[in-house]
């Protein structure tokens, strides 16, 4: 019985060994199908990422190559003399041109930056730092690296650019002519168009990380280059610090875009935000305001329950870093330090950190109310406050633009800026162009689509007595779900929002602001092909065809913008200009010093190197002063009094431009007419400027005349 019951029990062990083997089988057999689908899943990934970027470098070369055919076709840049393009930079365009080609031709580069920062041309007598004042670290960039690049093909003996004689005709003497990055003005527009290149390639990226779909950063791409005109002016005027700076501004929206999505932001976002916004505010002295209504824009999310307060504090602590490593780069920029984003972003800061009280106050309409108030006086307070501690007055033009806008004030300095078509308000037939190309109804439809879902959220939230809400995304890239008190549904989106509504204001107040406004509509219409936003209209077959229809609506009037832009042929031409400027570097001494129109000076400065009093730069307060001092020859003043000005700014010679004279863009915007807003005593007088053409004598010396320009010798 024993033997029985011993082989009984080896055979439930034989049998127990046998079921768990073949579990065991099962196991690795289901195991190995897990695996695989994993790999599946993964190879998936890849592929999909693998497209998204080679989608990403298409619209970056195409986007480069966009701009670089336009600029040729309406300059015929490569057919020009290296006078002629100097010349084809005017304005403040020239100014900044000139800085890079005082740092290519100076003998070594530490040599070029040390005139940069210790000028006395620009602003004679006074020696200033350029470098600080006019945020020129893309042309410090460029010369090293135009140097480097004429350096490494000298030493392996390779020819960098191929010149040829351009017979003109006209009666026009010929000119040499070269094309290739070996000449200096080559390499700078080449280096502005691949870096605005990079810009597209990222608004792609960007465009598909918000909408979670791939059709998304298509259709942001497609709406950009159907709206380019309405996006963009850096195919037109390459040295503009915008053109430096705004793809820098993308990157960091990327950035903040990534944090508000992601789980668990740290000290890495904010180090990437700050480096981003460094590269953005080095270049541009108005950074500062795109990134206070980014400011605004996610104080605003995090008012309202969208943004956790850890969340928003690693996002002002990125702004915080840019904001303190730019200024300290900058030289201590006192105009940093008092800006309305600087002000505001500590009062941001302070609100945040003040949340445990604040929120003691338990109702949200007295939390929000107590918010506001805080923001509203902390940054006013701060602002003027500082303004007045450190004597900064650079940026008071600025709120008298604004104060113009609503009321009858009016001087001498905001009527030169309002006078001006980009700060006047945005014109009607911007809505147009936007509206046939659908870019406008389609924005629209986003922003009233994603109000009624944030309406029914707050309204189920509320429903439920609930403050927050696990919520789970459809993302990409290391933080694709997250779980977080404090945060709901939609806050990137939401986000976005504010900035377009705080960009659709500003753009409507001042025309320039559209280069802001519009490329962020383009950005917030890839949520059309968002299945998190419209999801609710079907399959995703039916939400495929919708988004095609909406693209094949855009093309229509898109298209048409495109062949219009590709079908612009110019070739540049200012004789009157390039005659001048060859007298006076024929016949004026080097130290010879002028004064003149604003765009004028930037162009004596750059091709003549001759030592100027005024320029296009008007944001200082000392340099608006001296403009108003020379501009008083458009003015009704005595021609004694005129003279007077410009011996007290050491003139040697003044230009005397016709078309300032009496020219307006509209009733009350010639110069005579700006004059008597703050020259009352002279109103109804023969201008100035009339009077010095027939006859400058005896206080001032014709020494060159052509159909534009006059040369007047100041005589002292």
């Amino acid at each position: 019985m024993a033997a029985k019951r011993r082989n009984q029990n080896q055979n439930v062990d034989t049998s127990s060994k046998s079921n768990n083997s073949g579990r065991s089988r099962l196991t690795r057999r289901n195991g190995g199908r897990e695996t695989e689908k994993d790999n599946i899943k993964h190879e998936r990934n890849h592929s999909y990422l693998a497209l998204v970027l080679v989608l990403a470098v298409v619209c970056g070369v195409l986007h480069r190559n966009h701009l670089s055919h336009m600029f040729e076709s309406d300059r015929h840049f490569s057919h020009l003399s290296t006078l002629e393009r100097e010349l084809a930079f005017r304005t403040e365009m020239g100014l900044y041109f000139s800085y890079y080609k005082t740092m290519i031709e100076s003998s070594s580069f530490s040599e070029g930056l040390h005139k940069v920062m210790n000028d006395n041309i620009t602003e004679y007598p006074l020696t200033i730092n350029t470098l600080k004042r006019f945020n020129l670290y893309p042309e410090v960039v460029l010369a090293a690296g135009y140097r480097f690049y004429e350096a490494a093909n000298a030493y392996f003996g390779r020819r960098t650019k191929i010149c040829w004689t351009v017979n003109r005709g006209e009666g026009l003497e010929p000119v040499q002519s070269c094309e290739g990055l070996g000449e200096p003005s080559y390499f700078y527009v080449e280096s502005v168009f691949l870096l605005n290149g990079c810009m597209m390639a990222i608004f792609f990226l960007f465009a598909t990380y918000l909408s979670g779909s791939l059709f998304g950063g298509l259709l942001t791409v497609a709406a950009f280059f159907y709206n380019h005109g309405e996006c963009t002016r850096v195919q037109w005027t390459p040295p503009l610090r915008e053109s430096f700076a705004y793809p820098f501004f993308v990157v960091q929206m990327f950035i903040v875009t990534y944090i508000i999505r992601c789980r668990e932001p740290g000290y890495k976002s904010s180090l990437s935000l700050a480096l981003a916004i460094i590269c953005f505010m080095l270049p541009w002295q108005f950074a500062q305001f795109a990134l206070l209504i980014q400011t605004l824009a996610v104080f605003g999310t995090y008012v309202i329950g969208y943004l956790s307060a850890k969340k928003t504090l690693v996002i002002l602590t990125g702004q915080l870093i840019g904001l303190a490593v730019s200024f300290i780069l900058l030289f201590g920029n006192e105009m940093l330090l008092t800006s309305f984003y600087a002000s505001c972003l500590f009062t941001v800061l302070a609100i945040v950190l003040l949340e445990p009280v604040i929120h003691r106050a338990g109702f949200r309409l007295i939390i929000w109310v107590v918010q506001g108030v805080l923001l509203v006086g902390g940054t006013l307070g701060l602002k003027f406050s500082l303004s007045r501690l450190l004597g900064v007055a650079d940026d008071a033009h600025i709120s008298d633009i604004f104060r113009s806008k609503f009321s009858n004030f009016q001087n001498f300095h905001t009527m030169l800026y309002t006078c001006a078509a980009e700060f006047d308000f945005m014109d009607p037939s911007t809505l147009v162009k936007l509206t046939t190309t659908l870019l406008l109804p389609a924005a629209v439809v986003v922003v009233l689509t994603v109000m009624v879902k944030v309406l029914l959220q707050e309204y189920r939230l509320m429903k439920q007595g609930e403050e927050t809400e696990t919520v789970k995304l459809n993302g990409s890239g290391d933080c694709p779900d997250y779980s977080l008190n404090h945060s709901r549904q939609y806050a990137e989106v939401v986000y976005h929002l504010l900035m377009t509504v705080a960009f659709t204001a500003m753009a409507l107040i001042i025309m320039r602001l559209k280069l802001f406004w519009t490329p962020q509509l383009t950005l917030i219409t890839s949520l059309l092909a968002s299945p998190q936003v419209f999801g609710w209209v079907g399959g995703r077959e039916r939400h495929f065809a919708l988004v095609s229809l909406i693209l094949a609506g855009m093309s229509v009037q898109g298209v048409n913008h495109l062949s219009y832009q590709w079908g612009i042929l110019g070739e540049f031409s200012n004789y009157p200009m390039e005659e001048m400027v060859e007298w006076v570097k024929a016949n004026t001494p080097q130290n010879a010093v002028f004064a003149g129109p604003m765009p004028t000076m930037a162009t004596i400065k750059l091709s003549t190197n001759r030592p100027i009093v005024n320029h296009p730069h008007y944001e200082d307060a000392g340099l608006r002063e001296r403009t108003k001092k020379v501009y008083s020859m458009y003015s009704r003043k005595p021609v004694e009094e005129v003279k007077q000005n410009l011996i007290d700014l050491q003139v040697d010679y003044a230009i005397l431009e016709d078309s300032w004279c009496l020219r307006k863009t509209r009733p009350g915007c010639g110069m005579p007419e700006i004059w008597d807003i703050e020259d009352k005593v002279n109103r109804g007088g023969t201008p100035t400027c009339v009077q010095l053409k027939k006859d400058p004598k005896p206080h001032f010396r014709r020494v060159f005349k052509n159909n534009v320009y006059q040369i007047l010798q100041v005589l002292k």
